[in-house]
């Protein structure tokens, strides 16, 4: 989809209702269900973080959601595919201003240069104890990505018209910190099998798409 026609219609979610839990369901394992209905999320004093869905225009105008290939490393979220963004620091004004400048370090992009759209709904995450607040941004006049070597593989620049094409939803068979090889609902993009909380907010953002687009 051409970005200048994105641009106009994406700004229409600004007023719609987020889909919230109910998008975050479809792509949520059941044992993650399980563990919901038996926790209080407050209870286990989450830590904060702010990641940002960015769209940006390719040098063809179509549009692309950026994520990124996070480095192998020795943690619960090693060699995932992820937005960019990461852990509220004492110095963060909000969440948005960590998500932007986790963005800018992790990937280069000034905060000045985003204009950000809608605030979505938070997601938990168990296994690090994490409740992330995600934000939908527009990139609209790119520069070549600079990442930040010691948290990032690489980005992962993904068609609209992929993300938001069906047949790109399927069940895999993974192991994870809480089990091993179970079903868990995923999207295929590029090649990449992209689950668990960074699907659940893609989720409700297919959601509202769908709405405007």
């Amino acid at each position: 989809m051409d970005f200048q026609e994105f641009y106009e219609q994406v700004l229409k979610i600004k007023n719609l209702p987020l889909p919230g839990s109910d998008s975050h369901h479809k792509m949520s394992p059941a044992f993650r269900k399980q563990w919901l209905e038996s926790k209080k999320i407050e209870a286990q004093n989450p830590k904060k973080a702010g990641v940002m869905a960015l769209f940006y225009p390719n040098t063809s105008q179509n549009t692309q959601l950026l994520l990124i290939l996070r480095k192998t490393y020795q943690g619960v979220h090693s060699n995932q595919i992820a937005f960019p963004g990461g852990k509220e620091e004492p110095e963060d004004k909000s969440l948005l201003e960590t998500a932007l400048r986790e963005t800018h370090e992790e990937v280069g992009i000034p905060p000045t240069s985003v204009e950000v759209v809608k605030e979505l709904s938070e997601v938990y995450i168990p296994p690090s104890n994490f409740l992330v607040q995600p934000y939908i941004g527009l990139y609209p006049k790119p520069e070549s990505f600079q990442i930040q070597e010691s948290e990032v593989e690489s980005v992962v620049e993904v068609l609209l018209s992929d993300f938001l094409d069906g047949s790109n939803l399927s069940e895999e068979k993974l192991s994870t910190s809480y089990a091993k090889n179970i079903s868990v609902p995923a999207f295929k993009l590029n090649g990449y099998t992209v689950w668990g909380a960074t699907a659940m907010m893609l989720s409700e953002i297919k959601e509202l798409l769908e709405q405007v687009l």
